[in-house]
């Protein structure tokens, strides 16, 4: 009983303190490092035969999220969850966009460096945007002081722009994640002594893979292996940069990836890939390290999504969190070390305008799915949203792999969140009540649990 009692007095004054030091550390610089298309299980910390020495220094030093999820198994959607700390369905981002589109990202909408700016922080979009292309729509008219990348996807043909100007029309793909590291650096080495927010989203290892000379081989493992090499190693520029500027003790590192792997990479022991609602599409990496503030080598089983990051950016920085209504929750004492855990409603699994499936602590349900798979041909009913026959209920923590279907034992925690789904409806926007409706108006076949849904024939 002492035992238990000094141990617990000795747990109280450790959270004590790191509460102190999380209210007394100045606004952080904050990078967001986003991959695009990197899989739950392309990092060696999670597994994967790759090696990511930086990216393992980085979750050695600080946080790794094992149920860390991205908005969208798609990239535009992803990145607007990401930005804005809610749903893409709400900011007019359901699915991917394209160079013809001339919309994007809902201009009433707050952004991340938005928010900052109120702080006094300087701020830059560096790598692939992909929230719309046209003027209103780019990086420098949606917060960011300084933009230097691509306007969208690199199997889209983009062209490089610095701010608004096109700079080369046709920029060599194997070397744009060089071209973006340098410009981090240089812009670490501009800015240090001011506090700035940078998001370095890379192309990488998006298709098709852009890998430079020098890393053509060096894994031994094949292309995709050598495209992740060479985004460790800019990790490890960048992370270099904070230490010769002599602010890595000031500065907050976020690495993640926008969505699951596409025909390459590996989900690790997850189901699905990108474009997909199984956990391979949305559960992605998240490391975050913030030395003397974020404990080192801490590995957490907490929900956590996209959403959460712009709430606890704010957090970190002293920042007013923007009117509308936010989807993510903060989770800065989670980071810190002074809570375990956090409270959150249900996360939702959008397919665009689609709500798929949901997660609430364990639990995850899928309610409908498409009835046929990502990126394959259309059945011949055409590619429709289906409910399923029954809903099926995976244990997403013992069971990753989404494998064993257990609603039949537990219709009490189906019908909970079941509930919880069709109370948030009235919240979205009319598209998703409609598309939610003529899913649930269709009707399918008898399928087994797992299998794609079937269009009965009336």
């Amino acid at each position: 009983m002492q035992r238990r009692m000094f141990l617990n007095a000795g747990l109280a004054t450790t959270l004590h303190r790191r509460a102190r030091q999380l209210q007394a550390a100045a606004p952080p610089n904050i990078i967001l490092i986003l991959a695009d298309d990197l899989g739950y299980g392309d990092l060696s910390c999670y597994g994967s035969a790759i090696p990511t020495p930086n990216l393992d220094s980085l979750a050695a030093e600080g946080v790794r999220f094992e149920h860390y999820y991205s908005t969208s198994a798609v990239c535009s959607p992803a990145r607007a969850g990401l930005l804005t700390g809610c749903y893409p369905t709400r900011v007019g981002v359901p699915g991917v966009l394209f160079p013809t589109d001339t919309k994007g990202l809902s201009l009433a909408q707050t952004t991340m460096p938005q928010v900052l700016k109120t702080r006094n922080y300087g701020s830059m979009c560096i790598g692939k945007w992909h929230l719309g292309s046209q003027l209103d729509y780019l990086p420098t008219r949606r917060g960011f002081d300084r933009f230097f990348g691509v306007p969208y996807s690199n199997d889209m043909y983009p062209p490089l722009m610095r701010d608004c100007d096109i700079i080369d029309p046709a920029p060599r793909n194997d070397l744009l994640t060089t071209l973006f590291t340098e410009q981090a650096v240089n812009y670490i080495h501009a800015m240090a002594g001011s506090p700035f927010f940078l998001y370095l989203a890379y192309t990488a290892p998006h298709l098709p893979l852009g890998i430079s000379t020098r890393f053509r081989g060096k894994s031994g493992l094949g292309p995709y292996a050598d495209c992740v090499q060479e985004l460790d190693w800019s990790v490890g520029q960048v992370l270099r940069a904070l230490t010769d500027k002599g602010i890595d003790q000031d500065t907050v590192v976020l690495f993640t990836s926008d969505n699951g792997p596409w025909y390459l990479g590996s989900p690790g022991q997850l189901r699905g890939r990108k474009g997909e609602t199984y956990e391979g599409g949305l559960r992605m990496p998240l490391l975050a390290r913030w030395p003397g503030i974020f404990p080192a080598r801490r590995t957490t089983q907490v929900v956590a999504t996209a959403m959460d990051i712009l709430p606890t950016v704010a957090r970190l920085a002293g920042a007013a969190l923007p009117s509308a209504l936010l989807d993510g929750v903060d989770v800065a004492t989670l980071l810190s070390g002074q809570v375990e855990t956090v409270d959150r409603p249900p996360f939702f699994y959008f397919q665009g305008w689609d709500l798929q499936c949901a997660r609430l602590g364990p639990w995850k349900l899928h309610i409908s799915r498409k009835n046929g798979y990502a990126w394959a041909p259309d059945p011949p009913d055409g590619c429709l949203n289906l409910p399923l026959p029954a809903p099926e209920l995976y244990n997403v923590v013992s069971d990753p792999g989404e494998d064993y279907d257990l609603a039949p034992d537990r219709p009490d925690i189906v019908a909970d969140i079941r509930a919880k789904v069709e109370a948030a409806l009235p919240t979205f926007p009319p598209e998703v009540h409609n598309a939610w409706i003529d899913t649930m108006n269709r009707h399918v076949e008898t399928t087994p649990a797992g299998a794609l849904p079937v269009l009965r024939k009336t």
